[in-house]
């Protein structure tokens, strides 16, 4: 008695003819005829696509197909990655528990602003619509946060900015260690800022007001606290504030100070010396150079054999002066000078042409013309002018070119701290540290964080907005440390031409090569820190749901991360 009914299955074949194995798909049905299976081939599906093959073969065990546009939908995506390892890292250095010591709305809002500010930087109001295309939003507290949310946020941590401040100081200051101090400035819009006012412009912007900051950071460069001044207050003024910190509000009872040579002053040096507990490095000015060389304390023929020599001087009393000569420098200078004076005089044979035509011939409006001439390079003392009704005459003073070139590539620092506790070489390589205060005020003015231009209108918006910047800055100094395998950045810095601490500086073997190969030794593209982030950003939070089956809640479903993003997560 036959039974025609069985079973229907894909059935798998593999032959092999010289050496090479063929792969047969055939569509079978197995049944029974008299006591026997037996299987009968309805057909040949080796031809078709292996999906096909696969759904065909699910189907004959039972399972549903559903198209793909029916079995997922992703209703809403949210750029996640780059935000989530910045936040990563804040949380790692703890930041988000220094904004405030239980979770709130208030800490919530200020982690996504440091957030924002490191990935994004913008307004508040641009801000707060740029997140929303972020898992940021995700949070209940920033994703219904208003602009004026966020400057209630921003009040809130003015009032935190000295705990923060100390907790940062306890972390990485020390006693007896190095802090690094300058100062800058940023321009502001618009009228009704207290603080803003007219002073030395740093960000060549002609006409706009502006606020000071001093920026303080230990001897690696991380910031540990900012202080906003008026935009005319002068950098030495501004030094005697952060002594007052150093000592009272951090409870350092001895650090070195390092400082340029606008800041600490003689004068403020000797306030330090009356405070006590404070020692400093800085350095002579181009006037204090040429005193000590005119005095015969200062001259080439020290650098006969050498490019750094320790002096002493009565007038710095308790101090040591470590005379350098860095002759990349000396010939710089003298190319500048160069190029200066040539394009000074080719401005002043257009004016005594001008005088000679007859086109100028007022006393005071040639001198006017003249004064122009020699402010424009800053080496009007280098030429002697005569000026009279209808006449100009001029000729360089070439006795005061040459005094100056003489001490072409050559500076002095100064500092107290004792040759047993720093060389000379060592003082000249901390001197030379200042450059981490300089890459922050680049990193913070520019396009990594945007400080400026400063758009609040209060004083104590202004000092939250910038104190903001700093702590994003100290999440950045971190990203950029723990990245730098990955980065453009030297992770072997300290090699100098010659290998004098006086030359400039040299770029690593390994920074070179990722220079010039563009590659890092395990493969990875190298990039810069915001394409870095941006290629992060394409890791997204996808919502997802189930058409077919309403009765299943959404869920999330987060973009696998590539070889690089993997790397980039599991460092922080």
């Amino acid at each position: 008695m036959a039974n025609k009914r069985g079973s229907v299955y894909v059935a798998e074949i593999k032959t092999r003819y010289k050496e090479k194995v063929y792969t047969s798909y055939l569509l079978r049905r197995t049944y029974r005829e008299d006591g026997k299976v037996k299987q009968q081939t309805l057909g040949n599906l080796s031809a078709l696509p292996p999906e096909a093959i696969a759904i065909l073969r699910a189907a004959l065990h039972g399972q549903k197909y559903i198209p793909d546009h029916e079995a997922l939908e992703v209703r809403r995506s949210w750029h996640h990655g780059h935000v989530a390892a910045v936040g990563a890292m804040l949380r790692r250095l703890e930041l988000d528990r220094l904004l405030g010591p239980l979770p709130s709305d208030v800490r919530e809002r200020l982690v996504a602003l440091i957030i924002a500010r490191v990935v994004a930087p913008a307004s508040k109001l641009a801000t707060a619509r740029w997140w929303q295309n972020t898992t940021l939003s995700l949070v209940p507290a920033v994703g219904e946060a208003s602009t004026d949310h966020l400057y209630e946020a921003m009040d809130h941590l003015l009032e935190r900015q000295p705990y923060i401040e100390r907790a940062l100081a306890g972390r990485h200051l020390h006693e007896g260690g190095l802090v690094l101090y300058d100062l800058s400035s940023s321009y502001v819009e618009g009228r009704c800022c207290p603080l803003a006012a007219r002073g030395y412009n740093r960000d060549g912007k002609k006409g706009k007001k502006q606020v000071n900051y001093g920026l303080v950071l230990d001897g690696e460069g991380r910031p540990i606290s900012v202080q906003v001044y008026r935009g005319n207050t002068a950098d030495p003024k501004t030094v005697a504030d952060q002594a007052h910190k150093l000592k009272t509000q951090y409870h350092l009872a001895h650090v070195v100070l390092v400082g340029d040579r606008g800041m600490l002053t003689s004068a403020r040096i000797a306030d330090l010396r009356e405070r006590g507990g404070i020692d400093w490095i800085s350095a002579l000015r181009a006037t204090d150079i040429q005193a000590l060389a005119d005095a015969g304390a200062v001259s080439r023929s020290l650098f006969d054999q050498r490019d750094l020599v320790e002096i002493a001087s009565p007038d710095y009393p308790g101090e040591r002066l470590l005379v350098c000569r860095n002759p990349f420098l000396a010939d710089d200078r003298a190319r500048t000078r160069k190029e200066l004076l040539a394009e000074t005089e080719r401005l002043l044979d257009s004016l005594a042409r001008r005088v000679a035509a007859g086109r100028l011939k007022q006393t005071t409006k040639i001198g006017a013309a003249l004064g122009r001439i020699l402010h424009r390079f800053k080496v009007g003392k280098h030429f002697e002018c005569e000026v009279s009704e209808g006449h100009f005459a001029y000729k360089r003073r070439d006795d005061r070119i040459q005094h100056e070139a003489a001490l072409d590539g050559i500076y002095i620092v100064r500092t107290s701290v004792p040759t047993t506790d720093l060389s000379a070489a060592a003082t000249v390589s901390t001197y030379k540290s200042l450059q981490h205060a300089e890459q922050a005020f680049r990193n913070l003015k520019s396009v990594d964080l945007r400080l400026r231009p400063l758009r609040h209108w209060t004083a104590r918006r202004v000092r939250a907005h910038i104190f903001l910047c700093m702590l994003a800055y100290y999440v950045q100094w971190h990203l950029r440390q723990t990245w730098a395998p990955y980065l453009f950045e030297d992770q072997h810095p300290g090699q100098h031409v010659d290998d004098s601490v006086v030359r400039p500086a040299l770029r690593s073997a390994s920074a070179l090569a990722k220079a010039h190969t563009k590659r890092t030794p395990d493969g990875e593209d190298v990039h810069s820190f915001a394409t870095l982030l941006a290629h992060l950003s394409s890791v997204v939070h996808n919502e997802v749901v189930v058409p077919a089956h309403p009765e299943i809640a959404p869920f999330a479903m987060i973009t696998t991360p590539d070889s690089l993003q993997s790397k980039l997560f599991h460092l922080v």
